[in-house]
């Protein structure tokens, strides 16, 4: 194995370089004109640290607990689809180099390896993420397949009914290879969407009758064997549907830039959903993370902890499970030392008056 990078910033070059064309259009490019993609790590740089110095730093840790989980910090891998298509190892080293790590990692539903077989490469796999799949029989049936396999919540993600115009895709012509496929999602019937009829709309009329409605979250709350964690939140009103429906936790994201091109940036919505929620159940956020500045930008912002993709993308393109392990240290080291910095023995330490922002309050 070639040396591996030193910083986050070289993981990236480096990924977009070992890269083909078509995978990078898909792994690390958005939708439309990449607006949204833009527009989250711009805010991010909008949020200024006001550090106090000499503060008592002894006992300094990055420990939380959070939705049964005891954590040792708070950076999450978020899920990400096909990971094989970067690394042959896939999901499997990810797992490993998130629990080398001492981290957590959701895995998801269009993972490119079986979930077993991802748990067994390393259990700080705890959360699985997937979509309504057509109908309440089928999602609830996948909750309790999770479930068996030793998953310890569920996250359900809300904000992409369709897929988003994503321009680079497009461009660079990329399709998975055959023989690539959900292998997660076997043996689970799939959505049947209604016949298309002459002047109807092929996304309205066709497919609306099998997306959720706010009734089918509350039921799902209701009747899953885990807990519920609704990702792809934005609005203060959504998110308090959310805890109404009976969601565990919220994660404000805007799926990356990936989905809706012109969207609000998730930091820029995070405090007002934070204020919204109001405590009553977690607050996570993804988006736009790239260093562990970041990580500390969103906690003074309200969110617990923070899920991260593609620099967990950069590190299995470029090392496999090594490149990840990296990529999470450097994280997690970046994090603690901006805490130092900043006067901040622990997350609790991270308040909303240890930042500027033009966000609106937290």
């Amino acid at each position: 194995m070639s040396e591996l990078p030193g910083t986050l910033a070289e993981y990236a070059q480096r990924a977009s370089e070992v890269l083909s064309p078509d995978t990078a259009a898909y792994f690390l490019g958005g939708a439309g004109a990449e607006v949204t993609l833009a527009q989250n790590r711009c805010d991010l740089d909008r949020v200024s640290i006001l550090p106090q110095h000499l503060r008592d730093l002894r006992g300094g840790t990055t420990s939380l607990d959070l939705i049964g989980q005891r954590m040792a910090h708070p950076i999450i891998a978020a899920p990400m689809a096909f990971q094989t298509l970067l690394h042959p190892d896939g999901e499997c080293a990810t797992a490993a180099a998130v629990t080398a790590q001492q981290g957590h990692m959701a895995l998801s539903a269009q993972a490119s390896q079986p979930m077993a077989d991802v748990i067994a490469s390393g259990p700080g796999c705890v959360w699985f993420q997937m979509y309504w799949h057509g109908n309440r029989e089928t999602t609830l049936a996948l909750a309790h397949r999770a479930a068996a396999a030793g998953f310890k919540a569920l996250i359900l993600t809300v904000d992409a009914p369709v897929n988003g115009v994503r321009d680079g895709e497009i461009a660079a012509g990329f399709s998975p290879p055959e023989g690539l496929g959900a292998v997660n999602l076997n043996g689970l019937p799939h959505p049947q969407f209604a016949p298309l009829h002459e002047g109807e709309s092929a996304i309205f009329d066709r497919i609306a009758h099998v997306l959720p409605r706010w009734d089918d979250v509350a039921w799902l709350c209701d009747q899953s064997p885990l807990p519920i964690i609704l990702k792809g939140i934005l609005t203060p009103s959504d998110a308090l549907r959310g805890v109404e429906a009976g969601a565990a936790g919220i994660i404000v994201s805007n799926h990356g830039g990936r989905v809706l091109d012109g969207a609000v940036s998730s930091i820029a919505a995070l405090p007002g959903v934070v204020a919204a929620v109001d405590g009553a159940v977690p607050v996570l956020m993804d988006g736009g993370i790239r260093r562990g500045v970041d990580v500390f930008r969103a906690l003074a912002l309200g969110a617990q902890a923070v899920l991260v993709g593609r620099p967990i993308a950069h590190g299995l393109a470029v090392g496999g499970a090594h490149g990840v392990s990296h990529v999470l240290r450097l994280l997690r080291d970046e994090l603690e030392i901006t805490m130092a910095l900043a006067g901040c023995a622990t997350l609790a330490d991270i308040t909303a008056d240890r930042v500027t922002h033009p966000f609106g309050a937290a």
